[in-house]
């Protein structure tokens, strides 16, 4: 996390009738941002393996049978998919981090009031508040 000008370490922001964050509970948070991200990193590459062991096993159609060939192409749209989802997860928990860092974490992207400390809690990699979360997922 940045420094402010006096070289301290600015507390993570909270709602009203909050508790203040513990250094326990923001170490905590780092943590499991961390975790989440190297967990996120290793399906990727998990995913990705898998992908490229699909594409390496031929034409698809070739003597084989239509259902294999439809639950093959199934299959590898599914990890496809999969693998999207992950990615987005994986970026919105570096820019997570990434504020972590520069001192703007637990700030809403879109309004800058404080997102939460049990919505962190839940869901570290938010940037978003409750509200600005509903009227983006409205759009």
């Amino acid at each position: 996390m940045a420094a402010n000008e006096s070289g301290s370490v600015p507390p993570l922001p909270v709602l009203p009738g909050e508790e203040p964050w513990t250094p326990e509970e923001t170490a905590e948070l780092r943590s499991a941002l961390e975790d989440n991200i190297a967990r996120m990193r290793r399906a990727i590459a998990e995913a990705e393996d898998d992908l490229a062991d699909r594409m390496n096993e031929g034409p698809d159609g070739a003597g084989k049978d239509p259902a294999d060939v439809g639950s093959a192409n199934f299959e590898r749209d599914q990890e496809m998919s999969l693998a999207a989802n992950t990615r987005e997860m994986l970026n919105q928990a570096e820019l997570a981090l990434a504020l972590f860092d520069q001192g703007r974490y637990g700030y809403c992207e879109a309004c800058g009031k404080p997102i939460g400390k049990l919505r962190l809690q839940a869901f570290p990699r938010a940037t978003l508040c409750v509200a600005c979360k509903l009227k983006e997922e409205r759009r």
